[in-house]
């Protein structure tokens, strides 16, 4: 037991542990879908119960509550990252960020054109944001396999781009997948969110008020109409990012435990007593700002639980010799597929081409390079867990539902290959491109 438990252990610390764990839900649903077990798993799925009182009853089926309820803590963190990003990370300046973002929003454009050249002029045209975004999960797994081969740059590259990606399909969500707003309720979030707004300008550094009020913002977003998931992105940008403690705090907190440290004297009794755990836990808490507290928490749950939750929710598509036949005949599939399978490297690769040609001309543009940038455009065709989001908001037909899907896990599963496959083939010599020819070549690129 003790070796199984340690396994485990070291698997979910592993960076491709989300994806596998995503590659591992969707495949149980397709199985589940597609045996016997079909129709008690559409039957669970189905099974409706409600939450609240008398004026604020709101009842919804499972299937539902996973895409409106847990899904709003998957939003929640897709907010703090980007929050993060924008305060410390590749996002903090307009120099390092205008790059991959300029590649995500193309890389977003191209796919939703291919979807509306495919379906304009259909019932279809509502589905045009399917494509768009980029699931961070897969891709930071495909990368993991790659390991200490792929050049750092391009890690923060690709990340930046996922980044964007998940901010542009929120906005997509909150403007164009909003059908009847329930202004009374919208009302009662706009309250929250001003209290949550004052919370963070009085400096106030505990989570519990932020998440109680985000509660009760996410009850009156989902009651109002506009889609719930948003309340989690709102709460997200309200959490403060700052430290309760100044440097100067911190370094009399951190001498007082080397004092404690050494007072110990390697007796196992002495640290394990009430007053140093009480001082550990307090530090911890005071240097760690409670946005990053908030993310490191919710890391696990949303990773590890609800992404593979809502993929096995959401993937159990019936292959049967009707669905596999409209498929192909369908724009839904086509405009879907090759929205992500080709939009999306055409428009990171015509982004990376109009900077690299005009505004970085001193920049050596190497065949290495290019390729690195193909294959991150390549694994960036996986759409999964966004796209699936935005297929259920899209549609209310199962069968149109289905047909969006198959076009997905087609796109997205040829895109992790082919990348997989570029990007390895473009750094099995990793002596040509080692970090001094990387800044070389980059040297005029943001940093």
């Amino acid at each position: 037991m003790g070796k199984l438990s340690e396994s485990i252990e070291t698997f979910f610390k592993q960076p491709s542990a989300p994806g596998i764990l995503l590659i591992i839900a969707t495949a149980s649903a397709l199985i589940v879908a597609n045996t016997p077990l079909n129709s008690f798993y559409h039957t669970v799925m189905q099974y409706n119960f409600g939450m609240g009182f008398k004026d604020a009853y709101i009842s919804k089926t499972l299937h539902d509550w996973v895409n409106d309820g847990l899904m709003a803590l998957f939003f929640l963190m897709v907010g703090l990252e980007i929050k993060s990003e924008l305060k410390f990370g590749s996002l903090t300046s307009f120099k390092s960020a205008i790059f991959p973002v300029a590649a995500a929003f193309s890389g977003a454009m191209f796919p939703a054109i291919i979807y509306l050249a495919f379906n304009m002029g259909t019932d279809y045209v509502r589905g045009w944001a399917i494509p768009m975004a980029t699931d961070i999960a897969f891709v930071i797994g495909v990368i993991a396999m790659l390991g200490s081969r792929m050049p750092s740059w391009a890690k923060v590259f690709i990340t930046t781009i996922a980044v964007v990606d998940d901010l542009i399909a929120v906005l997509v969500i909150a403007f164009f997948y909003t059908d009847e707003i329930h202004w009374h309720a919208l009302g009662i979030a706009g309250g929250c969110t001003i209290i949550l707004l004052i919370l963070n300008r009085k400096r106030v550094n505990r989570l519990t008020p932020y998440l109680a009020i985000g509660f009760v913002m996410w009850w009156a977003i989902l009651a109002s109409g506009v889609h719930a998931t948003i309340a989690g992105v709102i709460l997200a940008m309200t959490v403060p990012l700052r430290r309760e403690w100044d440097l100067d705090q911190i370094k009399k907190a951190s001498l007082k435990g080397y004092r404690l440290f050494k007072e110990a004297k390697d007796d196992a009794y002495t640290m394990t007593t009430p007053q140093v755990h009480h001082f550990l836990e307090n530090i911890h808490r005071e240097m760690e700002s409670p946005l990053k507290r908030l993310e490191r928490k919710l890391h696990g749950l949303v990773y590890f639980f609800i992404m593979p939750t809502f993929a096995f929710v959401n993937a159990g598509i019936v292959f049967d010799a009707q669905v596999l036949n409209e498929a192909f005949h369908l724009p839904i599939t086509w405009g879907t597929m090759l929205g992500l399978l080709i939009g999306k490297p055409i428009g990171i690769m015509f982004a990376s081409w109009i900077f690299l040609s005009f505004f970085y001309k001193k920049t050596k543009k190497t065949p290495e390079i290019w390729r690195l940038l193909f294959g991150i455009s390549l694994l960036c065709g996986i759409g999964f867990t966004m796209s699936l989001f935005i297929v259920n908001l899209s549609f209310v037909d199962r069968i149109l539902q289905e047909e969006a899907k198959i076009g997905i896990l087609l796109a997205s599963g040829l895109s992790g290959l082919l990348g997989y496959l570029v990007l390895r083939n473009a750094t099995r010599k990793p002596e040509a491109i080692t970090e001094d020819k990387i800044r070389l070549n980059l040297s005029h690129l943001p940093k």
